[in-house]
């Protein structure tokens, strides 16, 4: 396995990564059980790819334009690039987590140069302006990896970063919280994306060895306990607090009015910032965990990015309660496509066979 610490170390003390130096950095993640089985990485991975793609047809809209065209989604809406088949297809949250996947498979762990190399290859559906920006740099301006990275509040990162996990399933160390660093700053190079990325993938080791629904104030805390630690006392110029201090404020007030997740994140809003996303994605998570299909659910109805919240709610939940937690039409009609330019059908399902093949039966 490849162990980035020090590279982190470097990037820590250069400035290149906006990330504060927390003890959760040198911290050993716990064994996980081996009775979990890769069913719950199947699981994270897939959920991930589901909630994109039931997100995907209806992504941008207000939830009450939403159920007056399609009434509750529960299921993919027809899709005209395929002929209009009620099927999963992937946005870029998919195409980036499963490339990601795919470098980890070649590689053996994260490159980061490998990595950013993958990102620019293909062209990337439904892709964000930082996204955008950050191709923009490795390919016209021929940026190193470490600088390509814009200092951005977008989600993009967060969306693709639970693959990091899958090198260290045998091989607990702190390098797990390295990679989720190192894989996030590539293209999103903020404190508050940073900061997030470690704490989703500490937040999903978690629930990867748990065996019960965790309390909602659980959700919360660990998550934000992990963000405050490693974005600090940071403010942006269109906030005055740090992400982890607004999400938890926010979060904890709705859940003590006990809003519906249209009414608080009518409070919010739940499109790309991470000032929506997150606290969306977490007071889904504290209210409907408990029942993985209508967490996913939620997400794909009562918020604007639809796609991205619903991928990060859905590999929450898989995490948790692995492949058995996601309903088999969701699992049946997925396409499983990580690309636009040509059809390659299943790839998502080939990955995943590959990986546990590599990082779980030989780890």
């Amino acid at each position: 396995m490849i162990d980035n610490s020090n590279l982190l170390k470097k990037l820590l003390a250069r400035g290149r990564i906006r990330l504060q130096d927390g003890e959760t950095l040198r911290e050993i993640p716990a064994a996980l059980p081996e009775s979990i089985g890769f069913q719950k990485i199947e699981g994270m991975l897939l959920g991930l790819a589901i909630g994109d793609s039931l997100g995907a047809a209806s992504e941008g809209m207000l939830p009450t334009e939403r159920r007056r065209r399609h009434g509750e989604i529960r299921s993919y809406l027809p899709i005209r690039t395929s002929e209009y088949r009620s099927v999963g297809v992937p946005t870029g949250d998919t195409q980036l987590s499963f490339w990601t996947l795919e470098q980890l498979i070649v590689d053996r762990g994260l490159i980061p140069e490998n990595l950013t190399r993958r990102f620019c290859e293909h062209r990337i559906r439904g892709m964000g302006n930082t996204t955008r920006a950050f191709i923009r740099n490795c390919k016209g301006r021929n940026v190193r990896w470490y600088s390509a990275g814009l200092d951005s509040l977008d989600n993009g990162a967060l969306m693709r970063v639970a693959p990091v996990i899958v090198p260290h399933l045998h091989q607990q160390s702190p390098a797990l919280y390295a990679d989720a660093a190192i894989a996030g700053m590539i293209t999103h190079n903020s404190f508050a994306s940073n900061a997030s990325c470690v704490a989703l993938v500490k937040m999903l080791w978690h629930l990867l060895g748990m065996a019960a629904t965790p309390e909602p104030r659980w959700w919360i805390d660990t998550f934000c306990g992990t963000l405050e630690e490693l974005e600090g006392k940071t403010c942006y110029a269109q906030h005055r607090t740090p992400l982890w201090k607004y999400t938890k404020k926010r979060v904890g007030s709705a859940l003590r009015r006990k809003l519906t997740v249209v009414e608080a994140c009518d409070e919010w809003g739940s499109g790309p910032s991470l000032f929506e996303t997150l606290p969306s994605v977490l007071y889904i998570l504290a209210n409907h965990a408990a029942n993985p299909e209508e967490a996913i659910v939620r997400a794909v109805n009562d918020t604007r990015d639809s796609d991205t919240i619903g991928a990060v709610v859905g590999a929450a939940v898989g995490a948790l309660y692995g492949m058995k937690g996601l309903p088999q039409p969701w699992i049946d009609d997925l396409l499983g496509q990580t690309r636009v330019e040509v059809a390659d059908d299943g790839r998502v399902f080939k990955l995943l066979l590959q990986a546990k093949r590599h990082f779980w039966l030989t780890g």
